[in-house]
């Protein structure tokens, strides 16, 4: 056996790669064995496992799925000659031996080189698709006849399939039967001109599918034209008589037809044969060229139906994903489609961004969507727990181990069996701590505290930190080998201040939520309220949006929230211009900036001096400074 993929289309059109190893990967990611550029691929999208003398395909829970043989698979026994379609690719699987040509569906020669003396054919003067022009240049014979219901079948079969792959199979299928050519291809072109994205051959005396060989040279005349072209003298045409891949295949006539569409070209249909007996004839030229006008429509209509069935299963994807974040922007939708990316995969994930931006619902989501969804989701905090605490709480301790420690006692990384371990505020992990996770993360395996024993762990590392680790390294606070152990995907939370649209719908699920607590009735932000939260940069981000209307709903007493029920440091910002504020609120913030302003004389510019002068604490006053927009005037004061 000689087990290898054929690349039939896509990208990687013509490679073939061998199946030497006992798992054999097809996705995105860099780290895969067949890396594909391809939207439509997920990041890991599926494997090719070699089980008892056996290979299987299986699908990753890709978002696009994976096909054999134009059916999806989640898991399949894969056979010598199965096709298999990932995103805009078509493979073909080979268990026995054969000529690499043999894998090779389509093959094209490198070179265009400039063609003469070939039959060519427009659209304008393609008798099929003007029956008028027909009827007057053809008599009413019997083989008109045929080729007229021959064209009728073609078009009724093709209409009702929904399948790319069958339907470039059916189509060759019924062209033969009318057209004299022994092999045939179907070409359909790429967003670049010069490539194409999805690629057929049949050989029809073989039976079965075989390589093609198809000139470059032809076909990119066809394509650039819009032109049909049929030549039966190949050896004495000075263009193509030196072409490799006619040479090669013994090309003795060859008709070339392009598939299109209202203004465009998606692709052509090439015949040939190699019997020195069999001529194309004028009448097949037109007939193809009739067929392919036909197809071109069944082929921009299949395209567009799994382009929208693959939007389709994408959308459904996010709406399928479970998580608990508020809010409809753009930035909330990425890191839903990051979720949706990679919580059906065991990779670690880092995710960082400022404190209270929903990092742990991040992490409960990817849990809760993962294959681990039904084993435990275990969290612990870094930064709250002394070196030694956190030491036992991750890694468990025997008894003996401390003082205290009375029994043996089961950490985190244990409870987490099968499950997942969240640790949030990684970058406060000490350095004897790091060291210990890194071995976790590489090995798999951790003993306890005042233990020899390994132990495994079988657990999904997600960390969350609101530290910059890079520039932790620099100072040398944190480990780089573990930082690149963590960081194998990671996301940024976006702070509120950088998705603002959601703030009114978070605000008014907190109001929900507080109201119910507080069995209070509140119906929601008034305008003035709503102008002062939006104009706020809200540093504590999500958390503190719920604090500020827990409290409003709390001290509150209208049915809906008033700006007196909002903090100082919202109303100290102010609303954005062209909103209407309550002249006391104006008033009482133009009253502090003449406060400190006059603070700031007396104390000749100096902050500290300035902060004693109205008794409150530096960090307060600069916090004042900038929410008031007080810096430059108190620069021009200086």
């Amino acid at each position: 056996m000689n087990p290898r993929l054929a690349a039939l289309a896509g990208p990687l059109s013509g490679k073939i790669f061998p199946l030497s190893e006992a798992e054999f990967s097809i996705g995105r990611e860099p780290s895969n064995h067949v890396c594909l550029e391809d939207s439509l691929i997920s990041r890991q999208h599926c494997l090719i496992k070699e089980e008892a003398g056996e290979y299987r395909i299986v699908d990753l829970d890709s978002r696009n799925c994976t096909a054999v043989n134009d059916e999806p698979v989640k898991r399949h026994t894969l056979q010598h000659g199965d096709r298999i379609k990932v995103g805009a690719s078509l493979f073909l699987f080979l268990l026995h031996e054969e000529t690499l040509e043999r894998a090779i569906a389509v093959e094209l020669d490198d070179a265009e080189r400039s063609i003469t003396s070939v039959h060519s054919l427009t659209m304008a003067d393609a008798l099929y698709l003007q029956p008028e022009k027909l009827q007057a240049a053809l008599p009413p014979t019997a083989r008109i006849a045929r080729y007229l219901n021959a064209l009728f079948k073609i078009s009724t079969a093709i209409n009702s399939i929904r399948s790319l792959e069958a339907l470039k199979r059916k189509l060759l299928e019924l062209t033969f039967e009318v057209i004299p050519a022994e092999r045939g291809a179907i070409l359909l072109l790429a967003d670049d001109p010069d490539q194409f994205a999805s690629v057929y051959g049949w050989d029809r005396l073989a039976g079965q599918d075989r390589p093609v060989r198809v000139s470059r040279t032809i076909v990119q005349r066809v394509v650039r034209e819009k032109v049909a072209i049929m030549e039966n003298d190949i050896v004495h045409n000075e263009g193509l008589a030196s072409a490799q891949s006619l040479i090669d295949s013994r090309t003795e006539s060859v008709l070339c037809v392009p598939l299109a569409v209202f203004d465009g070209v998606l692709g052509v249909i090439y015949l040939d044969t190699r019997n020195s007996k069999v001529r194309f004839e004028e009448d097949h030229l037109q007939l193809t060229t009739a067929i392919a006008a036909s197809a071109a429509l069944s082929f921009k209509n299949v395209l567009h139906m799994e382009s929208l069935e693959s939007e389709n299963r994408r959308l459904q994807a996010d709406i399928d994903i479970q998580h608990d974040m508020v809010g409809q922007s753009a930035r909330l939708r990425q890191v839903h489609e990051f979720i949706a990316k990679v919580a059906p995969r065991d990779s670690t994930v880092l995710i960082t961004g400022e404190s209270g931006t929903g990092k742990e619902l991040v992490a409960r989501a990817i849990h809760r969507n993962s294959q681990r969804a039904a084993k435990s989701f275990v969290a612990i905090n870094c930064a709250t727990l002394s070196e030694s605490l956190l030491e036992s709480e991750l890694f468990g301790h025997e008894k003996g181990a401390f003082t205290g420690a009375v029994a043996q006692k089961k950490g985190k990384l244990e409870l987490a069996e099968s499950g997942t371990v969240f640790l949030d505020e990684v970058g406060e992990l000490a350095p004897i701590l790091q060291a210990k996770l890194l071995r976790v993360l590489q090995e798999r395996q951790f003993e306890r505290v005042g233990g020899t024993r390994p132990i495994q762990a079988n657990v999904r590392v997600v960390a969350a930190t609101n530290r910059d680790l890079e520039e932790a390294i620099r100072s040398g606070t944190f480990r780089k080998n573990l930082y690149y152990r963590l960081n194998v995907v990671s996301h940024r939370m976006p702070p509120l201040r950088e998705r603002r649209e959601d703030i009114p719908l978070l605000a008014s699920h907190f109001i929900g939520v507080y109201s119910e607590k507080c069995k209070r009735k509140v119906e929601g932000l008034s305008n003035e309220a709503r102008a002062c939260m939006l104009a706020y940069d809200w540093p504590g981000n999500v958390r503190e949006l719920e604090n500020a209307m827990e409290r409003a709903v709390v001290l509150g007493s209208a049915d809906v929230i008033l700006p007196e029920d909002l903090t100082d440091a919202m109303l100290e910002t102010g609303p954005p211009s062209g909103s209407s504020i309550p002249t006391y609120y104006e008033a009482v913030s133009e009253a502090k900036k003449q406060l400190i302003l006059r603070a700031f004389d007396q104390a000749k510019g100096n902050y500290l001096e300035t902060a004693k002068i109205l008794g409150m604490h530096v960090n307060y006053l600069h916090r004042l400074i900038k929410n008031l927009n007080l810096k430059q005037a108190i620069t021009k004061g200086q």
